[in-house]
């Protein structure tokens, strides 16, 4: 039989992909076994599937940027993963902290002496002039041209890995669960192989929190207040009142409900005073944005409406970072259910 040579290239490929056994076959299998054991020696390469964006790490990455965001979420998880030797610019911090000695490290990190940009985040040139390996921003707002920031393909060309914590892809953490504090947490002990540290983290917060959701199993669901304190984010008085997003899974763990949950669509409800006072509020979480008093906050509202139950029970607790994405959302579940039941502790 007569086979012209573009056929006998074809059927030589196809049998090639059939036996896995073409010409130089036993060095190029040499070659990959090595690479497999090489990357099963240090974890490396991984690859994250970040907003629909591939993102390929081929070792822990050195030079780490740490967007605003108005979050603690991202410099929180990287110190819970003993990473905060590899950030050169941060720009994250509530200035407090339920985790003992976190503030005063976040403090201590460096700023790379960044100049922020109108939107308080870290402008293009300055963050290419920071040369990052890896930049990390809550949500995708922080790789947006039209805001000035550098893009995830203009970090990409200086060889800069972009990392959008979970939930942050549409800019809308409505939908946010402790589950996504726990997906953050994977992301980066992948990132930085250490994984072990990573689950043992998330294992610990599962363990404590199903602890106090069994105390609180079966007990009538108090309506809680979460707001920030001596925050303003729109026209009303009342702008920056929880509605929906982590708080609500925080809350339920701690046996209690949100009074503003239906009070919007969004994660957060502008509120007029009327509105607030005609709700009961049988509780209050405060959580405090860099305000160094925000029991003061909580005191003032339980003054200003005195039908609350909570302002006949004192009921309240101020929160920071535990509140919010991050690695220590047992810490708040468990500071709230002491406040909403009492008696199960």
């Amino acid at each position: 039989m007569s086979i012209n040579r573009p056929a006998a290239t074809a059927l030589a490929a196809a049998l090639c992909l059939l036996t896995a056994a073409c010409g130089a076959s036993s060095d190029d299998k040499a070659s990959d076994d090595t690479a497999e054991v090489a990357a099963s020696k240090t974890g490396y390469p991984v690859t994250l599937d970040n907003c629909g964006q591939k993102e390929t790490f081929k070792k822990a990455p050195n030079r780490v940027v740490v967007m605003n965001g108005a979050s603690v979420a991202e410099v929180s998880t990287l110190l819970a993963l003993g990473q905060g030797d590899r950030i050169v610019a941060n720009e994250q911090s509530y200035g407090a902290s339920e985790v003992a000695g976190r503030a005063a490290a976040i403090k201590k990190l460096p700023t790379g002496n960044v100049k922020l940009n109108d939107a308080y985040d870290v402008p293009r040139e300055t963050m290419l002039g920071l040369r990052p390996d890896l930049v990390l921003s809550t949500t995708s707002y922080g790789f947006a041209e039209k805001n000035g920031f550098a893009t995830r393909d203009q970090l990409g060309e200086v060889g800069a890995n972009t990392y959008v914590s979970p939930q942050g892809c549409d800019q809308d953490t409505s939908k946010m669960t402790i589950a996504d504090s726990y997906q953050l947490l994977r992301d980066m002990g992948k990132v930085f192989n250490v994984s072990d540290q990573a689950e043992k983290l998330i294992a610990a917060s599962e363990k404590n929190i199903a602890a106090v959701t069994d105390k609180v199993k079966g007990e009538k669901k108090p309506k809680v207040m979460v707001l920030f304190s001596n925050m303003s984010m729109g026209g009303n008085d009342f702008s920056s009142v929880v509605a929906k997003g982590i708080y609500n899974d925080i809350l339920a763990k701690a046996g209690g409900a949100n009074a503003f949950e239906n009070a919007s669509k969004t994660s957060f409800a502008d509120l007029s005073k009327e509105k607030v006072a005609a709700t009961d509020v049988d509780a209050l979480v405060v959580i405090a944005y860099n305000d160094p008093n925000p029991a003061a906050y909580a005191k003032k509202l339980l003054k200003e409406f005195p039908q609350w139950p909570a302002a006949k029970n004192n009921a309240y607790v101020t929160l920071s970072d535990s509140m919010y994405l991050g690695p220590s959302n047992d810490l708040a579940v468990q500071k709230i259910a002491k406040v909403l039941h009492p008696e199960a502790f």
